[in-house]
C-alpha cells in the first residue's frame, strides 16, 4: 500500500481539470449542437431532443452503482479512462443517428438514444470518479479553490469547443457533423489518457483489493447502498444537493421568456442577459475559491458558509425578480440576474467542495458509492428542474392572466427551494454521531477538514 506525503499540487489539479474540460468537450456538442441540428435543419419537433437531453440525465442514475464498482477496484483510473472512452464514442454514435435521421427519422431516433443512453453512462463514470480522485488527493485547504478550477475548466470546454467546433461545421453537411463530433471525440480521449496518467499511483491510497481482511469492498450493491442510506450525513446531503440543485435548473428554460414578457427585451437583449447570469457564476465561483485560500484552517466552515449564504442570496435575488417584473420600469433587471449568476456560482461550487471533503465521512471504502449518490440526486434534479420549471409556468397562466405575475409565482416558489435549501445546507455541520470504528485506515488530511465540519461547522 501506498502513501502520498502531501496532497495534489496546482499542476495536478490543473491535470485532471482537462478531463473535466474535455468531458464538456463532448457534451457540449451533444446537448447543444445536435439540439439545434434537430429543431433548424431537420425542422424536428423540440421535444425529440429535449426527451434525448432527459434520457442522458435519467440513466445517471447509475451513478451509485458505478461509485461502488470503482470501489470494489480499489481504482478510479479504469473508470475515468473507461467512461471517457464510452462518452467519445456515444457521441460520435449520437451524431450518426442525428445524421441518419435525415433519411429516417424513426431508425435515427433509435441510434440516438443508444447514443444518449452512453454518454450518460459514461459522464457518470467519468465524472463520478474524478471527484472521488480529487476527494482523495486535494489537500483539505485547497478543495474551495480545486473545485472552482474544475468546473470552470468545464465551462471552458463547452465555450472553446462551441467556438472552434462551430466554426468547422460551417457549411453544414451530415458528413461534416459526424467527422467534428468524432475529431473532438478523440481529443478528448487522448487528453484524459495524459493527464490522469500516474496520478493516482503517486498521490492516492491505493486499497488492497478485496480479501477477507478487507470485507467492506466484497459486499453487495445494495448492501452496500442500505449502509451509505443509513448513515445521517449521507442521506441528508443528498437530499440537499437534489433540492438545492432543484432550485438552480427551475429558471433555466423561463428566465428569458420572462425578460421578454415582463421588460420588453429583444431576443439578443434576453441572449445578453443569460450572459450576464454566467458572469455572475463566475465571479461566485471565484470568491469561494478565494476565500478558501485566504483562510486554509478554517476552510471546512467557509465551505459551509457559502452553501447556506449562497442559498439564501439566490432565493432574494429570485424575490427581487418576481419584484421586478410587476415593476419593470423600476427595476435592474440585469444586476438583478448578475447577483443571482453569484450567489448560484457559490453555493454550487461550495456544495462540490463539500461533496469532496464529505465523501470520506462515514464506512471506509463507499467514496465512490457516496460521490455516486449524490451525482445521481443531481442529475435527477436538472433533469426535472428546467421541465418543471415550464410546466409551472403554464399552470399558474391558467389562473394568472398577467404573465409578468405568473412568472414571478414561479420564482417565488423557486425562492422557497431555495430558502428550504439553505436550511438543509445549515445541518450538514452537524453530523458529530457517525460511527468512526469500520475505519481501519490511517487519518488523512481529508478526515481532519471533515472533523473540522463536524466538531466546528455550526460556529
Amino acid at each position: 500500500m501506498k502513501t502520498s506525503l502531501e496532497g495534489l499540487g496546482w499542476a495536478g489539479i490543473v491535470r485532471l481539470g482537462c478531463i473535466q474540460a474535455s468531458l464538456g468537450a463532448i457534451i457540449v456538442l451533444t446537448t447543444s449542437t445536435l439540439n439545434r441540428v434537430m429543431v433548424v435543419e431537420l425542422a424536428l419537433p423540440a421535444m425529440l431532443p429535449g426527451f434525448l437531453v432527459a434520457l442522458h440525465h435519467v440513466v445517471q442514475l447509475a451513478r451509485p452503482r458505478i461509485g461502488h464498482g470503482s470501489d470494489v477496484g480499489g481504482r478510479r483510473t479504469p473508470w475515468i479512462v473507461g467512461g471517457m472512452l464510452l462518452l467519445a464514442t456515444s457521441g460520435v454514435i449520437a451524431a450518426s443517428g442525428t445524421a441518419l435521421m435525415s433519411l429516417s427519422t424513426s431508425w435515427g431516433t433509435v441510434v440516438c438514444a443508444l447514443g444518449f443512453i452512453g454518454i450518460g453512462l459514461g459522464s457518470g463514470a467519468t465524472g463520478t470518479s474524478l471527484l472521488v480522485l480529487l476527494a482523495k488527493t486535494v489537500s483539505p485547504d485547497r478543495k474551495p479553490a480545486a473545485a472552482t478550477i474544475v468546473w470552470f475548466m468545464m465551462i471552458a470546454g463547452f465555450a472553446i469547443t462551441a467556438g472552434t467546433a462551430g466554426a468547422f461545421l460551417d457549411p453544414y453537411t451530415p458528413e461534416r457533423l459526424i467527422s467534428v463530433t468524432a475529431i473532438v471525440s478523440l481529443l478528448a480521449v487522448l487528453i484524459t489518457g495524459f493527464a490522469i496518467r500516474g496520478v493516482e499511483i503517486r498521490h492516492q491510497v491505493i486499497a488492497s483489493p478485496p480479501s477477507s481482511e478487507n470485507k467492506h469492498t466484497t459486499v453487495h450493491f445494495r448492501e452496500a447502498l442500505a449502509d451509505v442510506w443509513a448513515e445521517s450525513a449521507a442521506r441528508r446531503f443528498t437530499v440537499f444537493v437534489f433540492l438545492s440543485m432543484l432550485a438552480y435548473s427551475f429558471q433555466d428554460l423561463i428566465l428569458e421568456p420572462f425578460a421578454g414578457l415582463a421588460f420588453d427585451m429583444s431576443p439578443g437583449q434576453s441572449t445578453q442577459l443569460s450572459g450576464t447570469q454566467h458572469g455572475g457564476v463566475l465571479l461566485g465561483m471565484l470568491a469561494v475559491a478565494a476565500s478558501g485560500s485566504l483562510a486554509k484552517r478554517h476552510a471546512a466552515q467557509l465551505l459551509k458558509r457559502w452553501i447556506v449564504g449562497g442559498c439564501i442570496a439566490s432565493g432574494l435575488a429570485l424575490i427581487g425578480i418576481a419584484w421586478g417584473g410587476a415593476h419593470p420600469d423600476q427595476w435592474n433587471l440585469s444586476a438583478n440576474v448578475f447577483f443571482l449568476g453569484a450567489a448560484n456560482g457559490a453555493f454550487a461550487v461550495a456544495a462540490i467542495a463539500a461533496m469532496m471533503t464529505l465523501a470520506s465521512q462515514g464506512q471506509v471504502g463507499r467514496e465512490g458509492l457516496r460521490m455516486g449518490l449524490w451525482g445521481a440526486a443531481q442529475a435527477i434534479a436538472f433533469a426535472a428542474g428546467g421541465f418543471l420549471g415550464t410546466v409551472a409556468v403554464d399552470v399558474c397562466r391558467l389562473w394568472v392572466a398577467d404573465p409578468a405575475h405568473a412568472y414571478g409565482l414561479v420564482f417565488l416558489f423557486e425562492a422557497g427551494l431555495f430558502l428550504i435549501a439553505a436550511y438543509l445546507g445549515s445541518a450538514v455541520g452537524s453530523l458529530s454521531n457517525e460511527p468512526a470504528s469500520t475505519n481501519t485506515q490511517p487519518i488523512g488530511f481529508g478526515d481532519v477538514a471533515l472533523q473540522e465540519i463536524m466538531e466546528g461547522g455550526t460556529s
